[in-house]
């Protein structure tokens, strides 16, 4: 059995598989005569040339945990980027871009309340994992043409379990 004891989110560690979103030690300027800091471009949407971006509104229910992982899911197509709208902490799952998932190599990470995050395209990543009921996210992916969704099943009797 593997267990995923989640670590704290940083730019460092989650770098393999995205971006942090956040302010917290970044650089910015000053617009709208001074009255607003500005924190340009946190990370960047990657999309394929069929595709566009779009911002969604994900409502998400809390998990029981600990939660067994029996899937993991990546976007070939774009980038997913998650930002949490109620100041609240939630939990990551990811594993490397491959063809096929080493449990291993899984990483779970806990966000602190004012971070996001965008997994870059073909990143696996368990789906959204809020701590809260009722917690909002805004989304920005891609739209289009094309399956940008695949999904991985761990075969049965493979126990890998996420306790924060």
């Amino acid at each position: 059995m593997i267990t995923l004891t989640p670590q704290p989110l940083t730019a460092e560690a989650f770098a393999p598989f995205g971006d942090v979103i956040e302010t917290q030690d970044r650089d910015f300027f000053l617009i709208n005569n001074g009255s607003t800091q500005r924190y340009h471009q946190l990370t960047t949407v990657s999309l394929d040339e069929q595709g566009s971006a779009i911002i969604s509104i994900f409502k998400a229910s809390a998990l029981t945990m600990p939660l067994p992982i029996i899937m993991l899911e990546k976007h070939p197509m774009g980038s997913q980027a998650f930002i949490p709208m109620q100041d609240a902490a939630f939990l990551i799952v990811v594993a490397p871009e491959s063809e096929f998932i080493d449990p291993t190599k899984i990483k779970a990470f806990i966000s602190h309340d004012k971070q996001g995050i965008n997994y870059r395209r073909n990143v696996w990543h368990h789906p959204i994992l809020a701590l809260n009921d009722n917690d909002d996210f805004l989304v920005v992916d891609r739209t289009g043409p094309g399956d940008n969704c695949d999904e991985f099943y761990f075969p049965q009797g493979q126990s890998i379990l996420l306790s924060p």
